[in-house]
């Protein structure tokens, strides 16, 4: 079964869904609060299920797709559903059809199985809720390390400063002393800068899994409405 759910929501190289993609960036709404880092390398703050673009540079991690199909197999729906329904609706890829006619197609056969538009939109639905679920998981996780790894050495740099403040107004027997705090807290400076750095591109690296497969979902569900409800 996981084999065939990566098959419908393969990810290649470039993070792009593979044959039988069928989201359009116009179809799908983006959030104005893109997650953008801010010039202390601390990521604004974002809420379970708040839309969130992933850099240009970022690339799609396996575990990441694989995680999420996984929590989809786990939560699968018996029947013939809206994941059914999406393997008929990529069969139907290389027939040379318009999009209203390959999803009503599609739904003719899917009727035959027992299903209906209601059914799908709500299997659909089910799918996105079980990814929310993962998202909400994957953001606790990621702002357990972010306090872990960036925000207690924000406060370890605070300190430093402090006290080369403090240094600076001693006489001049102290200033090998300043000076060797210095390099202290440029150390702790550019450590933070890498491990804010590894922490970005891991949430860059999950939002491109997660985001390829909700949209195709979404895409698919707005659809569904469009052409079937």
């Amino acid at each position: 079964m996981f084999k065939k759910l990566k098959g419908l929501f393969i990810v290649d190289e470039e993070g792009k869904a593979n044959v039988g993609k069928t989201t359009s960036d116009k179809s799908v709404p983006k959030s104005s609060n893109q997650g953008t880092k801010s010039a202390n390398n601390k990521p604004s703050a974002q809420k379970p299920n708040e839309r969130y673009e992933p850099s240009s540079n970022a690339k799609p991690n396996e575990k990441f797709v694989n995680l999420l199909l996984g929590a989809i197999e786990k939560n699968n729906i018996d029947g013939f559903d809206y994941l059914e329904y999406k393997q008929a609706l990529q069969n139907l890829g290389n027939v040379q059809m318009d999009e209203a006619t390959r999803y009503k197609s599609a739904m003719a056969m899917a009727k035959t199985m027992g299903a209906t538009s209601a059914k799908l939109e709500s299997s659909a639905g089910h799918y996105v809720k079980i990814l929310q679920q993962e998202e909400r998981k994957f953001l606790e996780a990621f702002q357990n390390q972010q306090n872990a790894k960036v925000s207690a050495r924000n406060n370890e740099i605070k300190t430093l400063e402090k006290s080369i403040v403090d240094k600076t107004k001693r006489i001049e027997q102290l200033k090998l002393e300043i000076e060797k705090e210095k390099k202290g807290l440029e150390a702790k400076k550019t450590a933070i800068n890498n491990a804010a750095a590894k922490v970005a591109s891991t949430k860059d690296s999950f939002y491109l899994a997660y985001n390829i497969v909700v949209d195709q979902i979404k895409q698919d569900l707005a659809n569904i409405k469009k052409y079937l409800s």
